[in-house]
């Protein structure tokens, strides 16, 4: 649990274990403590780098700023510099996956393997008008709560988990969407996703990459991540069955098994004979 300097700015990320380097970049709402039931099992072979990007978490917010996803690429370069790192595998899930994509475009030679998961290519119309609703529902916590929380879940993880989803609607509600600092970093995060599009530029990427789908993703649908698939010349893909775009608390083992399975394979071109 560190912090570094990023022009002006404190960045916050967490080191944990020994091996092959992973750097995890969050969803658009989360932060290195979303990632907690995943330290285990991400540390237990590679060393995770858990990392809050510019208005996430502990890192620092960027209050009267206009900014682009261009800056958290930075952030993250800057930070693979700090560690004294030649290459990095990254995981990004959504808001995350954007970033990597951008990254791997920009500094090809820090990335190893990547792995994106419920992502897309570019904020398309579907995308962007979600995001405009978030932006008009941000001075009510209960309006903002059921404008971006159902859309997240596949239909039967959202019905049957009520007693979870109530106990969270109250605890986002009362402590977290009616906070006027987290919901500017909010509004700041979603404009900072506006025009992004590398759908023209998916074959310059050669790292090796894995794109996941989630079958009931309505955020980010699997047609955006089958064309990033067809971009890539070296991607393979999955699809996690019966999902929704937040895969990783409905279906943790497989996302998991996935994520580590690509990351450690110790080959990722065969041929067969």
């Amino acid at each position: 649990m560190a912090t570094f300097d990023f022009q002006g700015k404190s960045v916050y990320f967490e080191t944990h274990g020994e091996g092959r380097p992973l750097v995890v970049l969050n969803g658009i709402m989360m932060s290195a403590a979303s990632w907690s039931e995943f330290v285990e099992p991400f540390s237990a072979n590679n060393q995770l780098i858990l990392l809050d990007l510019l208005d996430q978490g502990r890192s620092d917010k960027m209050v009267g700023e206009v900014y682009t996803q261009e800056i958290q690429v930075e952030v993250v370069a800057a930070l693979v510099a700090e560690l004294g790192l030649e290459k990095v595998s990254v995981l990004g899930i959504s808001y995350g996956g954007e970033v990597a994509l951008q990254l791997v475009l920009k500094y090809p030679e820090l990335i190893d393997r990547l792995m994106l998961f419920n992502t897309t290519a570019a904020t398309g119309p579907w995308l962007g008008d979600i995001g405009d609703g978030w932006n008009k529902a941000l001075d009510d916590a209960e309006a903002y709560y059921y404008t971006t929380i159902p859309i997240i879940y596949s239909p039967a993880f959202y019905k049957g988990n009520r007693e979870w989803m109530e106990n969270r609607k109250e605890l986002l509600c009362s402590t977290v969407f009616n906070n006027p600092d987290f919901m500017g970093s909010m509004e700041r995060l979603t404009n900072s996703a506006a025009g992004y599009d590398v759908s023209n530029r998916l074959s310059e990427i050669s790292a090796p990459t894995l794109v996941v789908s989630a079958q009931q993703d309505y955020l980010t649908p699997i047609e955006e991540q089958q064309k990033i698939v067809a971009g890539i010349p070296s991607s393979h893909y999955a699809i996690i069955p019966g999902s929704g775009h937040a895969s990783m608390y409905e279906q943790p083992v497989l996302f998991c098994a996935l994520a580590l399975g690509f990351l450690n394979n110790t080959k990722t071109e065969f041929h067969i004979v």
